[in-house]
């Protein structure tokens, strides 16, 4: 059931993207929490499910870069995961609520589906001591953190809230901490192989599939109103929104990480863990809530924006920039300064507006036409040259002695691999 190495690298299956559908109805349900409770409480609570949904895809994504698709088991298992990602999307609307619980087993179970299974398979496959004691360390750390959010779901109210921090504040920190479990050890960072071309390909699709449903929410904002002369004007500026969204990614980013990652060797298991399955977040929240702003516009196109309104609209394309720039750091070990620049440009001209009554759909234009003006000036000067990741100013990895979500010794390779 694991992947053959010596086959090359492989593609993205159609049931990975298959099985990435279901979080488009995940980020619409975001979104709509945000945009229906723009206040400081409904923005932690969106973020905290937002972080809480990317570590099941991110280690669901890690998993299925190890475990074949193409083989029977496998294909249900993502099937399973797909129906409990379905279930978390029905829950987001009252997910700190009555549907606390649907919520909590859903995520649950997605992860101890998951990760028992590859127990399981280990055994059956007689695969060696040390890789079931790995996968053994993975599945123990799953029951835990399990048992914090049914417990917080269940007791309900403060306590939820505590339980519930707790729990992913572990999950989050559990690569760099080996997975610890007494008795059995933790992981150590050691090298190993991923399939690079497929890692990283399964983060950009992802960007097009969160970037597909802000022009979703863009068609469907517009249909449900009269269409004025203005509310076209802000469709159209939306849809450029999203474009040059994707132009700043596609254009040279996505192609250059896929390289740098697969020449990156040694250092493929760092990067693919910091550069990716940490950082990537900070795209997917910056297109989250420049959707969020295009709908804010597109329903009052000439009317000024309040003061949260104005801070989604400036709020997503700095944070998209600035994913591009930490993303750039840890790839390449330096910062994209364009889009550092970029990010500061944007925030002035939200401190402008918030001075002014500028109808939010020239605050936006504005904003796009910043967006427009880089990609402009890095489609004409052509990509810049990439220094290559070992000479990334952060220490290397294995010197570091800092785990990666699915690194340890050598037989603790393939665990990881396995459980994520």
């Amino acid at each position: 059931m694991l992947k053959d190495r010596t086959k090359g690298e492989q593609r993205v299956t159609f049931l990975e993207l298959f099985f990435d559908l279901a979080f488009v109805l995940v980020i619409t349900q975001l979104s709509q929490l945000l945009l229906n409770n723009l206040t400081p409480r409904g923005a932690a609570e969106a973020l905290f499910l937002l972080v809480a949904i990317w570590v099941a895809w991110v280690y669901t994504t890690w998993w299925t870069n190890s475990f074949d698709p193409n083989v029977v088991p496998v294909r249900l298992v993502l099937l399973v995961m797909m129906l409990a990602g379905m279930m978390m999307a029905l829950a987001i609307p009252q997910a700190w609520g009555d549907r606390a619980l649907l919520f909590a087993l859903a995520y649950v179970g997605l992860h101890l589906v998951r990760n028992g299974f590859s127990v399981v398979a280990a055994r059956r496959i007689g695969a060696d001591h040390n890789l079931q004691i790995g996968l053994l360390r993975l599945l123990t750390w799953s029951v835990v953190t399990g048992a914090l959010w049914i417990a917080g779901a269940v007791a309900g109210g403060r306590t939820l809230v505590v339980l519930w921090i707790v729990a992913l504040s572990l999950e989050v920190a559990s690569a760099y901490v080996g997975y610890w479990v007494p008795g059995l050890g933790r992981q150590q960072m050691s090298d190993r192989e991923i399939d690079p071309g497929h890692f990283a390909e399964r983060f950009q699709l992802f960007i097009i599939i969160v970037l597909g449903e802000s022009i979703v929410i863009t068609g469907a904002t517009a249909a449900a109103l009269e269409l004025t002369t203005a509310r076209m004007a802000a469709v159209v500026v939306s849809v450029a929104m999203a474009s040059v969204l994707w132009w700043l990614y596609f254009n040279t980013v996505a192609a250059r990480s896929s390289q740098d990652l697969g020449a990156a060797s040694d250092e493929q298991a760092r990067l693919a863990r910091d550069a990716y399955s940490y950082t990537h977040i900070l795209l997917v929240l910056g297109i989250m809530l420049v959707a969020i702003g295009n709908e804010l516009v597109i329903a009052h196109p000439l009317e000024e924006l309040d003061r949260a309104g104005l801070i989604v609209v400036v709020a997503g394309p700095v944070l998209y920039l600035l994913g591009h720039a930490a993303f750039a750091r840890i790839m390449i070990g330096r910062f994209r300064y364009s889009r550092l620049i970029g990010a500061a440009l944007i925030v002035g001209v939200g401190f402008a507006a918030s001075g002014t009554v500028v109808p939010g759909l020239w605050t936006q234009i504005i904003i796009l036409a910043i967006l427009v003006g880089f990609a402009v000036q890095e489609t004409v000067a052509g990509p810049p040259e990439a220094a290559s990741p070992q000479q990334s100013l952060n220490p290397p990895a294995a010197s570091t002695g800092g785990p990666t979500p699915d690194s340890s010794t050598a037989s603790d390779d393939q665990t990881a691999e396995a459980s994520h």
